[in-house]
């Protein structure tokens, strides 16, 4: 696609908007890098990482967490194995990711509804595909066992009530669902309006949408919301100069009256 739209497989970026920097050179040729991520971020931070699985212990939890106080990666509370181990990637591996890339063998503590790896214990069958730094595909293997789903699911629900908003809850009804039988099942999400804004070198993604997201107002009207901001500051400035206007008018008007008097006083 990217050859049949420019002619080439190599492309530039303005992430910022044209004749600015940074610009990226994206090369699409194939066939795309393949990274393991968990090897790989042990390689880069030049440390030898927890097991994947032992990942769920507190003891890796504390490994990860002296990793990013030492690396100076900040993570807000809770400091859990999966949040702390999601913010090093996106330091040391995502932000690498220019060209097409994909981050392969997720560990199974970040993905509660993937399937476990066939052969190696603690990752999951899961790939993101990345470029100019921004994720375009999300894909894996579905969970299908009802048990071990149950588990990850209160695990989560842990993870959750120590404040972890992005953590789920259990899903009872998907639980009983899967009680019923699932076949292997593979699913994956792309993100067109991304894929999009990359292969036309636009920042906002307002230009790519058929329909941008428009704010109503009390009028019944759409707008876009920069174009309201722009709007709002020509009122303010409307009424600044309407309350000056209005104030030199009072004086204005209070000299008259003050006239008028004294010449009533002279006349009588």
């Amino acid at each position: 696609m990217v050859f049949s739209l420019h002619g080439t497989y190599k492309i530039q970026f303005h992430p910022n908007g044209p004749d600015t920097v940074p610009v990226y050179q994206v090369d699409f040729t194939p066939p795309f890098k393949r990274v393991n991520m968990y090897d790989e971020l042990g390689k880069v931070l030049g440390v030898t990482l927890p097991s994947p699985d032992q990942l769920s212990t507190p003891e890796a939890r504390d490994v990860f967490d002296k990793i990013c106080i030492e690396k100076g990666v900040d993570c807000s509370a809770p400091r859990t194995t999966s949040r702390l181990l999601d913010k090093l990637v996106g330091e040391f591996l995502e932000s690498q990711c220019i060209n097409p890339t994909f981050l392969v063998g997720h560990p199974q503590i970040m993905c509660p509804l993937a399937k476990w790896h066939r052969s190696i214990p603690g990752l999951t069958e899961r790939f993101e595909l990345f470029a100019v730094t921004k994720e375009l595909c999300n894909a894996y293997t579905e969970l299908n066992d009802p048990i071990t789903q149950r588990e990850l699911f209160e695990q989560q629900a842990k993870f959750k009530s120590d404040g972890d908003e992005e953590a789920q809850l259990v899903d009872e009804n998907f639980c009983t669902a899967l009680e019923y039988g699932l076949p292997p099942t593979a699913g994956w999400g792309i993100g067109l309006d991304r894929l999009t804004m990359l292969l036309t070198d636009s920042h906002n993604i307002k230009e790519v949408l058929f329909f941008p997201a428009m704010r109503p107002d009390p009028r019944g009207l759409i707008h876009d919301d920069e174009e309201d901001e722009e709007e709002q500051k020509e009122v303010k400035e409307q009424e600044k100069v309407g309350k000056k206007g209005k104030k030199g008018g009072n004086k204005t008007a209070k000299s008259a009256t003050a006239e008028n008097g004294s010449k009533t006083e002279k006349i009588n």
